[in-house]
């Protein structure tokens, strides 16, 4: 007996415990008997008591089963993939381009070097890497998507989408090869319904080229982030613009999307109405994923009413901080301002010698503000706004003549980075990025690292989407000089270092993409990273959608 209590204790605890039910079963099996022979038989097996023992019986069998299955489970990865991805080799990879290039078309499937460098590498990116696609392929339909998905599934080859290719954190990079599938044939509106005020297109319409051809029907879309870009890359990052201070950002304006997941399955997130409660939001989830969960191939529009009345005004200031107070002011104090920008000195004077304007503007830190709505409406808030303004010195408000110009100088904020490239010189680089605060801390993060860039001794800008705490950084520098980039490297570290300790973000509109993987981590920790590749394992197994972009596998 003592021998047999001692090879018990070594039994593993899982096994010991299925080996205690049984005996637990046995035993009430026994005192049943018991009770049955002590009585009228008969009168004992009702068939309430047959379904009862029955139902007792079921459950320690299926208790049974469980510390059984329980004691070969294996603890599962906290990412979701328990192995690091393992992509196609090259004779994989040469059998699926000849299948895409049979059924698709040579024309469709291009291995050209120079159409490879352009998909793989971004001259106004603060990061690049060495590896390049290793084919492009332009679909044009959400079926194509699909077939192409499919064969990417069935070889293990990463898939990378691409439409206006302006990102600015090497999001359409290739860092593990792959195809890059480039949406440049899927540039059509589908359909405008302008009773119901939204638009469903393809993702290589532009946001600019989307507001010209709308706007008879008295409507537009209001995010508005650079020139170029393109819907399904405004997607893709939960992009920004001038115009976020009144009209929100990219993920207020999606109604639903079409998307092709890893394996080609083709599904929609949800249908028309302005408001639902069905189900999760997957459109969400899609909205700001990078392409890293699926292939968005038509995109549903929310659509705004062209205000009666537009005025563009610029006012300057004698220091940062009293300018991004000012902003600070006009948002707390509630005036529907249509948008609001800061530019430094350096920025005005890249307005000036890129001759955007006709007038030449004062090279110090400026405020842009656009007032839209009704005549008497933006009138009041002009001379609202005017009010805040004085109160941290700023100078006399300049309006613009007309029309034109007003576009004109809105144009040269918009297109302040592209102004920046210009004015380079042989081996320069731009290194831009962006972070966002809560409003209260704006003007103390400006003011530092204005501070900081100015110390560098190049030439760097600050300049931003003020009204909704949204602030950027450009800075210029020798690529090939080891040293310069070490310290524009540091000093944009501590920007965003800087934004986390004010409980902001790493990134307020530009993404994730490859440069800035390590400050997600700083901001959310890992454990919520973990919940994101979760996520990303349950629809995409094998890792193939653009891999290495918003976290490592």
């Amino acid at each position: 007996m003592m021998n047999a209590q001692r090879a018990f204790r070594q039994v593993p605890g899982a096994l010991r415990a299925s080996r205690l039910i049984t005996v637990s079963h046995t035993r009430s099996a026994r005192r049943l008997q018991s009770t049955v022979t002590s009585s009228n038989p008969t009168h004992f097996w009702s068939t309430s008591r047959v379904l009862l023992f029955t139902a007792f019986t079921g459950t320690l069998t299926y208790l049974y089963g469980i510390n059984d299955a329980s004691s070969h489970l294996k603890q599962p990865s906290p990412s979701g993939y328990t192995t690091t991805p393992v992509y196609a080799k090259k004779a994989d990879l040469e059998r699926a381009i000849t299948e895409l290039r049979q059924e698709f078309g040579e024309d469709a499937i291009s291995t050209d070097d120079e159409v490879l460098r352009n998909h793989g590498y971004s001259e106004w990116s603060s990061v690049n890497i060495d590896v390049l696609p290793i084919a492009v392929a332009y679909p044009k339909s959400t079926e194509d998507v699909s077939r192409i998905a499919k064969a990417c599934h069935k070889y293990k080859i990463p898939m990378v989408p691409y439409s206006g290719g302006s990102s600015l954190e090497a999001n359409f990079s290739a860092p593990f090869g792959g195809i890059s599938v480039d949406f440049a044939m899927m540039d059509r509106i589908i359909e405008l319904r302008p009773d119901d005020m939204d638009v469903t297109l393809q993702p290589a319409v532009g946001w600019m080229a989307l507001n010209e051809q709308i706007k008879d029907s008295g409507l537009f879309f209001p995010v508005d982030p650079g020139p170029t870009a393109m819907i399904g890359g405004m997607v893709g990052t939960s992009c920004s613009g001038t115009n976020a201070v009144r009209y929100g950002t990219m993920k207020e304006w999606v109604v639903n999307l079409t998307v092709v997941l890893a394996d080609g399955t083709i599904i929609k997130t949800k249908r028309r109405p302005r408001k639902s409660a069905a189900g999760y939001n997957l459109t969400g989830l899609f909205v700001g994923s990078e392409g890293t969960l699926g292939l968005v191939t038509e995109i549903t529009l929310k659509l705004a009413v062209i205000p009666q009345h537009t005025s563009v005004a610029v006012v300057n200031f004698p220091s940062i901080r009293a300018a991004a107070a000012t902003a600070q002011s006009v948002i707390r104090t509630g005036i529907p301002v249509a948008a609001m920008e800061i530019m430094d000195d350096v920025q005005m004077n890249v307005v000036n010698r890129a001759g955007a304007t006709k007038k030449k503007w004062k090279e110090v830190p400026t405020l842009f503000f656009k007032f839209a709505g009704t005549p008497a409406a933006v009138k009041e808030h002009i001379q609202q706004v005017k009010e805040l303004s004085r109160a941290q010195k700023g100078g006399d408000f300049e309006f613009t003549a007309d029309a034109e110009e007003q576009k004109a100088l809105w144009s040269a904020r918009k297109e302040s980075l592209w102004s920046m490239l210009a004015l380079r010189r042989e081996g320069d680089e731009v290194w831009s990025t962006d972070v966002a605060v809560p409003l209260s801390r704006l003007a103390d993060i400006i003011e530092v690292s204005k501070k900081e860039m100015d110390e560098l001794g190049l030439f760097a800008s600050a300049l931003g989407h003020i009204g909704d705490g949204n602030f950027h950084e450009s800075i210029m520098y020798q690529a090939k000089d080891p040293e310069e980039r070490k310290k524009v490297e540091d000093c944009v570290t501590r920007m965003v270092d800087r934004a986390l300790d004010m409980e902001g973000t790493c990134t307020g509109e530009h993404g994730i993409g490859i440069g800035k993987k390590a400050s997600l981590v700083k901001e959310l920790g890992q454990d919520t990273i973990n919940v994101m590749k979760k996520l990303k394992a349950s629809l995409d197994p094998l890792g193939i959608m653009n891999p290495g972009k918003i976290f490592d596998l």
